[in-house]
């Protein structure tokens, strides 16, 4: 058993991949680059790690990926333990691990390292478990045998294109768009208060052919304590100290309550 199927038996990391470091260079900007060094003098490999978080799960206003426990800590967690395991192995290496605040591009490594294709829509698509999936990597020092897959394209068929209501535009993404602080434009205001999400969009994943039947999640931390809608209720009174105390432990509590409480407001036709 090699060093990656080790470590998925071994620490919950559910698909694992490994690519070069050299193959993302090109994509990332040179204060990314330098970023990284300052965190890892010499990174050679990326183990790339998908976290599925697809559940069963009732109507509700919050995006499907915010409704169990913050993916940071999960994911953290599991690459934290597989780390460990690795610096115990090899003492004399480094091993950096990175979940979403990653100078490194997350999608691209993935599918570097053979997890999966990118769609239209630049999210990553594994054959199992769809786009519905989070990413995380430990990068090291330690040469590894790295796969050499060129990224593939999704089935390009434009369904999410179509769906999206801002024609997959990222300046105006709703998901953006719902976790933005302070006073939105007025065409901002109009697309959140169309929106049936007060926090995120899934519009383009629950159209993609590619994303029909994907497998759900077995991450207890996914599946147990959902929390499917908020309402100005739920939101009342609440400083974001009290919020953080009510929801400690959620994808959407760093932004306080404010841009929630903004956002049902103008689905409620109110002035925030």
């Amino acid at each position: 058993m090699n060093i990656v199927d080790s470590l998925s038996v071994s620490h919950g990391l559910c698909a694992c991949g490994v690519c070069g470091y050299e193959a993302l260079q090109p994509h990332m900007t040179e204060a990314q680059r330098r970023g990284l060094a300052r965190r890892i003098a010499h990174p050679r490999t990326v183990i790339v790690a998908l976290f599925p978080y697809l559940a069963p799960c009732a109507p509700g206003n919050l995006s499907l990926y915010a409704r169990g426990r913050d993916y940071h800590a999960v994911a953290t967690a599991h690459l934290e333990a597989a780390a460990q395991a690795l610096r115990a192995a090899h003492p004399d290496c480094s091993f950096l691990v990175l979940a979403d605040d990653s100078p490194l591009p997350e999608v691209y490594a993935a599918a570097c390292a053979g997890l999966g294709c990118i769609g239209e829509n630049g999210l990553l698509i594994h054959p199992v478990y769809g786009s519905y999936v989070f990413i995380g990597t430990i990068v090291t020092d330690l040469a590894l045998p790295a796969q050499a897959h060129a990224p593939a394209s999704c089935l390009s068929c434009g369904a999410c294109h179509r769906a999206c209501p801002v024609g997959l535009d990222k300046s105006l993404c709703l998901s953006a768009l719902t976790q933005q602080g302070g006073i939105l434009t007025e065409e901002q205001a109009a697309l959140v208060r169309a929106h049936p999400l007060i926090w995120g969009c899934d519009t383009c994943q629950l159209v993609c052919p590619m994303n029909r039947g994907a497998a759900q999640t077995t991450e207890p931390a996914f599946l147990q304590g959902q929390i499917c809608s908020l309402s100005l209720a739920d939101l009342d009174g609440l400083t974001r100290r009290q919020f953080t105390q009510k929801y400690p432990d959620r994808a959407f509590t760093w932004r306080g309550p404010a841009p929630l409480r903004r956002n049902l407001m103008l689905k409620q036709g109110d002035t925030p």
